[in-house]
């Protein structure tokens, strides 16, 4: 099998401890990959530290470097692409719309201008607030979209002058590696350092005392230990947890014109989406004719190995995911929920649950209470509108919800009541890198992308100057 080896101070670096990576569409290992030290880590922090001190000072170099990290990526994408289909599990063809979309990230943050704030300028004295980097950033990133969601944290990061120390998830760190190794063809050394190996990697990164921001995508559980490890040195950070998001369906849409958004929205990279649709309200009256709509689809979906042609869905990425959904499914069953379509695993090999529609489910269910991350999406019945509101909102949860209607004014004042840092209206997970995005309560603290998440990694200064 083929072995992948880290980046550290721009150079390739392997060891002799590997780590297997398992292809989810079998069940096996297809690769291995570098299984980094402590003395890796603070080799990398090391490295970062000295990188910051010059890459700070150029924005114009920074600028640069970004069009040119956009352009390469581009040009590996063929490369890259089948092995981020065979670790993480998505079809080929979403695989590299992954990869392009990390390259337009790039490109964006490339072309944006943040101007520094003039609070007075007059005879007496000039006050600006300026932006300036944090110092070494600990990015560290999940598997379900391993290089775009590297790409959020990059490239705002480097346009703010800040250096970086990567961690990929173990279930997917083989992409992050190509790309580390395709841009240290064009980032001067140091700038990004991409270490591989188990979860405690980023237990010693947060605690690194020249670390200065940690920006962090995953599971609740682990945001709130980064958050508590973090305080102890009072590092700046930024948390993208997870969601429960709610779509509310109103009793004014054509049940043939919305099933497919909703399907989407909710199976899209197979439910392993933080801001994808993980539990429907429908009003009564709509019910039968929307779950067999959304049934219908689902039984024609395309499940198999992403490297398959035409495949619409993929695996479960990991076996502990998948065991997680399947006992929700069996939860919900036990409790009178109905199975109308998927419930039981594809196959023999890998980890294949195919589009699992749930009805006769409510509060108390798992499957509508807790976040599933998985092929598995409950349909729950409404009588009252402000009920269903009300219990769209009632969870820990606030990433994203989305509001179903032909009336575009009824639908944006309903997704103004719903508690979430992204609300849709007629659409769901329609994100693009010049949107904020960020939750609510559990869902996460700070934002990413825009201007708003440049900013994340920059710390204010003011600078006021007397003139005479």
């Amino acid at each position: 099998m083929q072995s992948y080896g880290m980046v550290i101070d721009g150079r390739a670096v392997n060891t002799k401890d590997q780590d297997p990576v398992i292809n989810p569409a079998f069940g096996e290992p297809f690769a291995t990959c570098a299984r980094a030290s402590t003395d890796h880590v603070n080799e990398a922090v090391v490295a970062a530290k000295k990188a910051f001190a010059t890459w700070r000072k150029d924005e114009a170099l920074r600028r640069a470097k970004l069009g040119e990290c956009a352009a390469i990526l581009q040009a590996k994408a063929a490369e890259i692409a089948p092995i981020l289909s065979q670790e993480q599990g998505k079809p080929l063809n979403h695989a590299m719309m992954e990869i392009f979309g990390a390259s337009m990230w790039f490109g964006y943050y490339a072309g944006l201008q943040v101007e520094p704030e003039v609070l007075q300028d007059d005879g007496d004295k000039r006050v600006e607030v300026v932006r300036k980097p944090i110092g070494v950033v600990a990015a560290i990133t999940p598997w379900n979209f391993p290089v775009i969601l590297l790409s959020w944290k990059l490239a705002p990061a480097f346009l703010a002058g800040n250096t970086v120390v990567a961690k990929p998830s173990p279930f997917t760190p083989l992409s992050s590696l190509m790309v580390a190794e395709a841009l240290r063809e064009v980032l001067p050394a140091g700038v990004l350092n991409v270490l591989s190996g188990g979860n405690e990697l980023g237990a010693e990164l947060t605690r690194h005392p020249d670390v200065r921001k940690i920006s962090f995508t995953g599971s609740v559980a682990t945001g709130k230990k980064v958050m508590s490890c973090a305080a102890e040195d009072l590092k700046r950070v930024t948390l993208e947890l997870g969601g429960n998001d709610p779509a509310i369906v109103l009793d004014d849409v054509d049940p043939d014109q919305v099933a497919e958004g909703l399907f989407w929205g909710a199976f899209q990279n197979s439910g392993q989406v933080c801001s994808a649709i993980k539990r429907i309200y429908v009003p009564e009256k709509l019910h039968d004719k929307l779950v067999a709509n959304l049934a219908d689809r689902a039984k024609r979906t395309k499940v198999g190995p992403g490297m398959e042609p035409d495949v619409e869905l993929g695996p479960i990425n990991n076996r502990m995911q998948f065991e997680k959904v399947l006992a929700m499914v069996e939860d919900a069953k036990s409790k009178g929920g109905k199975i109308v379509a998927g419930g039981a695993r594809l196959g023999d090999k890998g980890y294949f649950l195919p589009p699992t529609i749930v009805t006769d489910v409510g509060r108390g269910v798992k499957l509508v209470d807790d976040e599933q991350f998985g092929t598995a999406l409950p349909i729950v019945k409404y009588k009252d509108l402000d009920d269903a509101i009300a219990q769209a909102n009632g969870t820990h949860y606030g990433l994203g919800a989305s509001v179903w209607t032909k009336s575009v004014a009824r639908g944006t004042e309903i997704a103004r009541e719903l508690d979430a840092g992204t609300t849709w209206v007629n659409n769901h997970l329609d994100l693009s890198p010049m949107q904020p995005f960020g939750g609510h309560k559990w869902s996460g603290i700070g934002v990413e992308n825009g201007s708003w998440g440049y900013k994340e990694f920059t710390q204010l200064q003011v600078v006021s100057t007397k003139k005479s």
